[in-house]
């Protein structure tokens, strides 16, 4: 059992109210991205499993092999199904944490409309499905990228910066600032337990093929034994969190959230320019690094924002806290996701 396996499991043993979900349907939409698939693995490892786990995906295919340790365990089940059609399941999902999202930023300049269909519609109709059929709690994950273009503050989750309606990026962080009012309308209209959910920018192995986040595409130049290509400055300013404390903190927020209260994931230890990240890499591979401008910056769909860090006082507030470095995080991380390009 290497570290990422050996975290997955100490995530499993957190001192959480695990009763709750005792017979209990559990479902995670987009179960097969980075975030929500972290959440299936945390989930699966929990003993005793005395409730059943749904990852609900587009793409079986993908699903059979990222979930293949769990596939022939009665309480793990599969649905293929796009959060943007109407669901005709008749199982009745009790907790519900909703991952599915496009969020790699080539999505939002080739595919924008469909990125708003999943943040708003998709979130519908869960929600609609869920206040229907016995849904006792509703986390949505939504994104740090909501608070806009900021003024230099760490963020708080009452605040709120500047994104242009106009930029077809904005498709975005804009539709997901929507279904978060989405999400407390329900509330305030149908008494639906919901909290959201505001990761700061994550990473951890288990990133798709198409994934072109800085941090995938600097893990795959290091895995194929290449330099890595840094294609901007790098001085953007980041919080981070580890795939594995953000499932373990989206796990606190079902379990210990406050309904319609917002909650900001990250690190704030691993508060880093982009830059730093890539040395941090780069030297964790043994490669160098390299910076190659993009003729155009824009066309990559990359965020305008400079910088954006959290404040995660209120996710403290129910318990949840990471323990260990980026570096040793980062360290497992590469390890994990070389293992599995090995497989």
């Amino acid at each position: 059992m290497n570290k990422y396996q050996e975290d997955l499991l100490a995530a499993a043993k957190k001192p959480l109210p695990w009763q709750r979900l005792s017979g209990k349907n559990v479902l995670v939409v987009g179960a097969t991205g980075l975030i929500g698939g972290a959440v299936v693995d945390v989930l699966m490892r929990r003993g005793p499993l005395d409730f059943d786990v749904y990852a609900c995906g587009r793409n079986e295919e993908r699903a059979r092999r990222r979930f293949s340790a769990w596939w022939p365990n009665p309480r793990f089940h599969f649905l293929k199904h796009d959060v943007t059609s109407p669901w005709e399941e008749t199982v009745d999902f009790h907790f519900v944490i909703d991952t599915a999202s496009g969020a790699s930023p080539q999505l939002y300049v080739s595919d924008p409309v469909g990125i708003i269909r999943a943040n708003i519609l998709g979130v519908d109709r869960l929600l609609d499905n869920g206040r229907r059929h016995g849904m006792e709690k509703f986390v949505y994950v939504s994104s740090g990228e909501v608070y806009g273009e900021g003024d230099g503050r760490a963020f708080t989750e009452d605040y709120s910066g500047y994104v242009d309606p106009m930029s077809v990026r904005s498709c975005y962080p804009s539709s997901k600032r929507a279904a978060e009012t989405l999400c407390v309308a329900y509330a305030h209209e149908f008494g639906v337990d919901v909290s959201v959910a505001r990761p700061s920018h994550v990473y951890g192995p288990c990133f798709t093929e198409g994934d072109k986040r800085v941090y995938a595409e600097f893990i795959r130049d290091v895995i194929g034994g290449d330099d890595i290509v840094m294609k901007s400055d790098g001085m953007k300013f980041r919080s981070w969190c580890y795939v594995v404390d953000c499932a373990s903190a989206l796990l606190y927020i079902l379990l210990k959230g406050e309904s319609g209260k917002a909650y900001n994931i990250a690190d704030e230890s691993s508060n880093k320019t982009i830059r730093e990240l890539a040395i941090m890499v780069a030297d964790i591979g043994g490669r160098r690094l390299r910076v190659e401008l993009p003729p155009d910056a824009a066309a990559t769909g990359g965020t305008p924002i400079t910088k954006a860090v959290f404040d995660t006082s209120r996710l403290r507030g129910l318990g949840w806290s990471v323990d260990g470095t980026m570096e040793e995080k980062m360290r497992a991380t590469i390890e994990e996701a070389a293992r599995q390009a090995e497989a």
